[in-house]
C-alpha cells in the first residue's frame, strides 16, 4: 500500500490504461474494511481539501450558496452600461430581442432573460439562428432585420464576442446591441453598447477570476444587476420584486451542459439550481425531466447526460428554437409536445452521430504520429461533429477536430485535453489567416476553414500544440481519493462521497480504488460497454461497468487476460437503484494487476 502522498496508490506505477495512480490529496487508505478511523479529517473535509480548498474556507465550500460566492456584478467591465440600457428599455417599453446560440448554454441564457423580462412585467422576443443555414453567432443580416422589425435593443447571449462585422452592421443601422458572452476574446473588441464577458483581455482580476462561468451564469449576474437598478429607481413600489432564485434551474442546466468548471460560483449555481429544479416550477423543465424518464429529482450528472442532450438535439439536427420555446412556455401541453419532439430528435442525433463517428475513426487509424487529430468528410452533419470530436479525444487522449465539408468550406468543432488550450490556438490560426472564422475556450472550439487550406491548417495546428500534447500525455495520471476493500463499497459510502458535490469539470468526482479482487465474470453489454462481477478473498463482491471501453486495450485485457489474476479496480462509486434494494457499484475507469 501507498504510505505517502507521493507514492503510487496501491503500488500502481502503470495501470492497464498506462497511467500512474496517485493520491489527489492526502492518503485516504481505508483498507481496514471501510471505516475512516485512521483519517485525520472526515471524508467530506478531505475531499474538499484535495480539491484545493483552504482549510480556513472549508465551511463555505461544504454547503455552497450564492451568498457565499456571488460577486458584485458591477465589478465586470461594461456591466453597469449594459444594465442602464436594459433598465431604460424596460421602463420605456421598448421592443427587446434576445439573440441566442443554438446549444444548451445559449438556450438557457436566452430563456433566463426572457423569463426575467416577464417577471418585470415586460416582454422580450428571441432569435436563435439555424445551425446549418446561418452558422454560429450573430449575423449582420439578422441583426438588421430585427431592427427593421422594431427591436431597438438586441442582447446576444453565448455569442458575439468575436462578431466584428455583424455588430458593425448593426451599429451602422442604428441598432443597440449588448453582448453577454463567455468565449475567449481578441485584444480588439467588436463595437457594441456593452460587451460583458469575464474573458475580456482587459478585465480586472476579480472579474477575470470568474472566467469559468458559462454564458448563462453571466446572464444571471446581469439579471441581478438589472433588478438592483430598478429597485433603486422605485420600479417595485407598485409591483412585486421577482425572486431570481427561481431562475437557477436554468443556470444549473446551462452550466453543466456547457462543461463549465464546477468550482466557486458555478458550484453554488448548480447546487442551488438542482434544488430549484426538484420543485418543478418551470413547466418546460418539468416536461423535459419527464421526457428523460427520470423517476427522481435530477442529479448533476443528469443535466449533462439526459436533459442537456435533448435540448442540444433541437439545435443539432432539428429546429434551433425548440429549446428556448420549451424552457419559456407556460402551457403544459405545449411543453410535453416539445419535450417529446426533442427526445425523438435526440434518438435521430445518435444514429447520425454513429455514422460520422465510424467514418472519422477510420481516418484516425492512420494518424498515429499526429499530436492533434484532425479529420474531415463531405456530407457529415455539422450538428454532431462536436460530439464525435469529444469521443475521439476520449479514445486517443489527444485534442481532436472534426470538420464537416460542404463544397469548398468546412465547419469544424474541436475538443481538447487538460493542459492544451485549443481555443487560443484556433484564435491564433484565425489571426494568421489560416481560418475564415474561429474561437472558443481551452477545452472546446469551433472554426470555419477553406477546404483548400485544410492540410496547411492541420500541419500548423499539429506543430503549435505538439509540445503541449506531449507534456500532457507524459504526465498521465489517475488521481484517486480513496482506497478500500470490496466490502467497504456501500451505499452509505456513496452518500458520504456525494456530500462534497456537485461534481463536474474542475471539481472532479471522487475516484476510489477497490481490491484486490478477482474477476468472476466479464462480458460486453450494449454497443461497447464492459460489465464485470468481481469477488474478493473475504467473501465480498462488487459489480462494475466501464462505458465505451470494451474495445480499448485495457478493456480487452480484462475480457481475455485476467483469468486467475488479482486486480485493483479504479473508478467512481455510484448507486445502482434498478433493483428493489439500492446497491453500490463501480463505474470503472481503469484497472491494474495486483500481482
Amino acid at each position: 500500500m501507498a504510505s505517502s502522498a507521493i507514492s503510487a496508490v496501491c503500488g500502481v506505477e502503470r495501470s492497464l490504461a498506462g497511467r500512474r495512480w496517485r493520491w489527489r490529496g492526502g492518503n485516504m487508505d481505508m483498507m481496514g474494511g471501510g471505516a475512516p478511523g485512521t483519517l485525520q479529517d472526515d471524508i467530506t473535509t478531505q475531499l474538499l481539501l484535495a480539491r484545493g480548498v483552504d482549510r480556513s474556507d472549508i465551511e463555505r465550500h461544504r454547503q455552497p450558496t450564492l451568498r457565499g460566492f456571488l460577486p458584485d456584478p458591477s465589478q465586470f467591465r461594461d456591466m453597469d452600461t449594459a444594465v442602464e440600457r436594459v433598465a431604460q428599455a424596460i421602463i420605456s417599453g421598448e421592443t427587446v430581442t434576445i439573440y441566442g446560440d443554438y446549444d444548451v448554454d445559449g438556450a438557457t441564457s436566452a430563456a433566463l432573460l426572457i423569463r426575467l423580462m416577464r417577471m418585470l412585467d415586460a416582454e422580450a422576443q428571441y432569435y436563435i439562428p439555424d445551425r446549418l443555414l446561418e452558422g454560429y453567432g450573430p449575423s449582420g443580416e439578422a441583426l438588421v432585420k430585427l431592427g427593421e422589425s422594431g427591436s431597438s435593443l438586441i442582447v446576444t447571449v453565448d455569442c458575439g464576442a468575436m462578431a466584428f462585422d455583424a455588430l458593425q452592421q448593426a451599429r451602422d443601422a442604428g441598432i443597440d446591441v449588448i453582448v453577454v458572452d463567455h468565449h475567449k476574446c481578441a485584444a480588439e473588441l467588436p463595437k457594441a453598447v456593452a460587451l460583458v464577458n469575464p474573458n475580456r483581455l482587459d478585465e480586472n482580476d476579480l472579474a477575470a477570476s470568474h472566467g469559468h462561468l458559462a454564458a448563462v451564469g453571466v446572464a444571471f449576474l446581469l439579471a441581478i444587476a438589472v433588478v438592483r437598478t430598478l429597485r433603486e429607481r422605485g420600479y417595485f413600489e407598485s409591483r412585486k420584486e421577482p425572486d431570481l432564485r427561481a431562475l437557477l434551474d436554468l443556470v444549473a442546466l446551462g452550466t453543466v451542459a456547457d462543461v463549465a468548471a464546477l468550482h466557486g460560483l458555478n458550484r453554488a449555481f448548480v447546487a442551488q439550481g438542482l434544488k430549484v429544479m426538484a420543485k418543478r416550477d418551470n413547466i418546460g423543465m418539468s416536461a423535459l425531466i419527464d421526457a428523460s424518464r427520470l423517476k427522481r429529482a435530477p442529479q448533476c450528472s443528469d443535466l449533462g447526460f439526459a436533459l442537456g442532450p435533448r435540448i442540444n438535439a433541437g439545435g443539432r439536427v432539428g429546429e434551433s428554437t425548440l429549446g428556448v420555446r420549451l424552457l419559456t412556455t407556460e402551457n403544459p401541453d405545449e411543453a410535453r409536445q416539445i419535450a417529446e419532439q426533442l427526445s425523438a430528435l435526440n434518438e435521430d442525433r445518435r444514429a447520425i452521430e454513429a455514422e460520422v463517428q465510424e467514418a472519422a475513426e477510420q481516418q484516425v487509424a492512420s494518424q498515429y504520429n499526429r499530436a492533434v487529430q484532425v479529420v474531415f468528410g463531405t456530407g457529415w452533419h455539422p450538428g454532431v461533429i462536436g460530439i464525435v470530436a469529444g469521443r475521439i479525444k476520449e479514445k486517443t487522449g489527444k485534442p481532436s477536430l472534426v470538420i464537416a465539408l460542404d463544397g469548398e468550406t468546412g465547419k469544424g468543432s474541436g475538443r481538447s485535453i487538460p493542459g492544451v488550450d485549443l481555443g487560443a490556438a484556433i484564435i491564433a490560426a484565425r489571426e494568421q489567416g489560416l481560418l475564415e472564422a474561429g474561437g472558443g475556450h481551452a477545452m472546446a472550439a469551433g472554426m470555419t476553414v477553406s477546404a483548400s487550406r485544410l492540410e496547411e491548417f492541420s500541419d500548423w495546428l499539429d506543430a503549435r500544440l505538439a509540445r503541449d500534447v506531449s507534456r500532457a500525455n507524459a504526465e498521465r495520471e489517475m488521481m484517486l481519493d480513496l482506497s478500500l476493500a470490496p466490502r467497504g463499497l456501500t451505499p452509505e459510502l456513496v452518500e458520504t462521497l456525494d456530500g462534497a458535490g456537485p461534481y463536474g469539470v474542475g471539481w472532479p468526482g471522487p475516484r476510489v480504488a477497490v481490491g484486490p479482487v478477482h474477476l468472476v465474470k466479464a462480458d460486453v453489454v450494449g454497443a461497447d460497454h464492459l460489465r464485470l462481477i468481481a469477488g474478493s478473498g473475504d467473501g465480498g463482491s462488487l459489480k462494475a461497468i466501464a462505458f465505451r471501453s470494451a474495445e480499448t486495450e485495457w478493456g480487452q485485457a480484462l475480457l481475455h487476460g485476467a483469468k486467475g489474476r488479482r486486480l485493483w479496480l479504479a473508478g467512481r462509486a455510484k448507486i445502482d437503484d434498478w433493483g428493489p434494494t439500492p446497491r453500490a457499484e463501480l463505474h470503472l475507469e481503469d484497472a491494474a494487476w495486483a500481482d
